[in-house]
């Protein structure tokens, strides 16, 4: 297939805009990372130990985000990206470690990395009260572990195990889980 001259033109325009926003949006990301800094800047002189994850913070920006999101991309898409951007951010005011159940490539591992993205440091661990140990030495910041599943339904463990822990739950991920069998 061969393209006309005009429209080979046409594309090539269409690109060299594509490239002037990226430019622009390349500035405002780091625009974005320094406004973060200076966050972080300041919560240090306000407090030796500041909290630096803020999840009802993020939950505001990102259903703002989503309310003002005129498309064409879909707001699940938005939020992801933007997920991602407020993760970098966070990891240059303090670089979060999570604890979550399971190997590599579990569900839990994505429920942790859906949650706070990928610009934090993950602490697989074998057990559920392995998480919690890990949370509760300080070891790590956060812990994810499953409190229902489509199998087992509650996941009772986890429930005992929060009833003899002084942790708190601060955020809850949902994920949509399609298994399929091949042979």
């Amino acid at each position: 297939m061969t393209l006309e001259p005009k429209t080979t033109h046409q594309i090539a325009a269409v690109r060299t805009q594509i490239d002037n926003i990226d430019e622009q949006i390349l500035k405002l990301i780091n625009q974005r990372a320094q406004a973060a800094q200076k966050v972080a800047e300041l919560k240090r002189q306000l407090c030796d130990n500041a909290d630096f994850y803020r999840p009802e913070r993020e939950a505001q920006v990102l259903k703002r985000i989503k309310d003002l999101n005129p498309g064409p991309l879909n707001s699940e898409t938005i939020r992801w990206i933007f997920r991602e951007i407020m993760s970098a951010c966070l990891a240059l005011e303090q670089p979060l470690k999570v604890a979550f159940l399971g190997p590599a490539g579990t569900f839990t591992q994505a429920a942790t990395l859906k949650h706070f993205g990928h610009a934090i440091d993950t602490a697989s661990m074998a057990t559920i009260p392995e998480v919690f140990r890990e949370v509760e030495s300080g070891a790590c910041h956060y812990g994810v572990v499953p409190i229902e599943n489509s199998s087992e339904g509650i996941i009772s463990h986890t429930l005992d195990t929060f009833i003899r822990s002084n942790l708190n739950i601060c955020g809850e991920v949902s994920l949509r889980i399609h298994q399929h069998l091949l042979s």
